[in-house]
């Protein structure tokens, strides 16, 4: 029997294609003469897909994913204002854009009211009859605006609206005004709000989650973890997050999306689909901007006490992570203490670098060289300079080795995408080597494996 998709609902039409008794008029139009029959509504933005494989399910799937996704991208601010007195009862930032909510209240009650009375053109503000719409400009962003019974809900788009954001705002008011309408009441009795549940009302509605901050879940069940190795999109990205993961608390969806097309061809919408199968599976774990802003700083509250607890007291450059801090502690020294204070910054370079904690090892050398400069100690500038260039040659050779270990053994067990990202960063390294050595065979050696790999994929 033949299958539908209709605005996300299924609808199986009962009949088999090859002995469908109305073979004269085309499926979707007989679908929605029997819908009609059934005592629906509906108008022109409704959307009617034959489902007839697998396949084409799946691609419908991730063609809906990435609508959504492209939805909440467009999406800079939500406000949602009082109907009748124009005043913003809700601001929600989705982007760092900076809006005047206060403003822009006033700005667009004067425009409807224009509207409404005929004293303003077409082309400034423009109607939609069907939903009761309104859509116009506002300095370089689109506005969509609709109005329900309490409240008028602004969306400030970089783009015009799709008929599905559309859709989706005449919904997104009448299940607000459902569920916030005594508080709505008050609001226009007393002047006072809180909208607190509102913003996890407008975030689960828009499906906002998509721009926040991602982290991978504290604990993830073994059997999601086989099912991310099974898909071999799905452990590519869960690979790069990690990694991003090393270098940043958190990541984002977006970009995520561009590094993963850095390293090989794939379509935005399987991209987006996996990421979404991960954090439907909660392998993925959306985190707002203020709570990852207070982990960030709770984080670092406790790696100053940690530092300050496995400091040593006498040591002169316990608190000289500060250039500005140096600085001042240089204007009272002699040559003679500089110099004692450069070989005792090099002594604890030399123990960090044999700890293999080269970071620290840098940034110890980098103090001497300073103080060094700043006393104009020729020979001093010289040995230390010599020392900084060979550290970040070692420790560029030691990231190479890394790099080439991870690719190889990737590819060896099939993990296609992750081979190809690390490929890319050996290539990175020895292009920077190219000054010293030009002829390395393993530039065009590691070119021609990337070009195989993604042919493979």
């Amino acid at each position: 029997m033949v299958y539908f998709k209709i605005n996300g609902l299924g609808y199986n039409c009962g009949y088999n294609e090859n002995k469908c008794p109305k073979d004269k008029q085309s499926c979707i139009e007989c679908i929605k003469t029997r819908l009609k029959e059934l005592g629906f509504e509906f108008d022109s933005t409704i959307e009617i897909y034959k489902v007839d494989s697998i396949e084409k399910q799946l691609k419908l799937e991730r063609e809906t994913i990435w609508r959504k996704f492209l939805d909440v991208l467009n999406i800079k601010h939500i406000i949602i204002m009082d109907k009748g007195s124009g005043l913003t009862l809700l601001n929600y930032a989705v982007s760092g854009v900076d809006i005047d909510a206060d403003l822009l209240s006033g700005f667009i009650q004067a425009n409807i009211t224009f509207s409404e009375s005929g004293e303003v053109s077409d082309q400034y503000i423009i109607p939609s009859l069907e939903f009761h719409f309104y859509e116009f400009q506002y300095k370089s962003f689109n506005i969509l605006l609709k109005d329900g019974d309490y409240v008028r809900v602004c969306l400030i788009l970089d783009h015009k609206a799709s008929n599905k954001l559309k859709n989706h705002t005449f919904r997104f008011v009448e299940e607000f005004e459902q569920s916030f309408e005594d508080e709505l009441v008050i609001f226009q009795d007393t002047g006072a709000i809180d909208f607190k549940n509102m913003i996890n009302a407008i975030v689960e509605s828009f499906n906002i989650n998509l721009m926040f901050p991602m982290t991978l879940a504290r604990s993830i069940p073994p059997y999601e973890l086989e099912e991310v190795k099974r898909s071999v999109v799905q452990n590519a990205i869960y690979n790069l997050a990690k990694e991003m993961l090393a270098v940043k608390p958190f990541f984002f969806i977006y970009n995520m999306l561009k590094r993963l097309n850095k390293i090989v061809n794939i379509e935005d919408e399987v991209v987006i689909y996996e990421i979404h199968q991960l954090l439907e599976r909660n392998v993925f774990t959306p985190t707002s901007i203020e709570a990852m802003a207070d982990n960030i700083e709770s984080g670092q509250a406790a790696d100053q006490k940690k530092e300050i607890k496995t400091s040593s007291i006498s040591s002169i450059t316990m608190n000289n992570t500060d250039i500005e801090t140096l600085k001042d502690q240089l204007e009272t020294m002699d040559i003679y203490s500089a110099q004692r204070l450069i070989k005792e910054i090099m002594r604890k370079a030399k123990t960090a670098e044999k700890d293999s904690r080269f970071q620290v090892t840098l940034n110890e050398y980098n103090k001497a060289l300073f103080i060094a400069k700043d006393f104009k100690l020729k020979e001093e500038i010289n040995k230390i300079s010599q020392k900084i260039f060979n550290l970040e040659h070692k420790s560029k050779y030691i990231e190479l080795d890394f790099n080439i270990e991870k690719a190889e053994n990737a590819e060896k067990y099939g993990d296609f995408i992750n081979s190809i990202n690390y490929y890319q960063k050996a290539l990175e390294i020895l292009d920077s080597f190219k000054v010293y050595n030009i002829t390395d065979p393993r530039i065009k050696k590691f070119k021609k494996k990337i070009l195989r790999l993604r042919e493979e994929i």
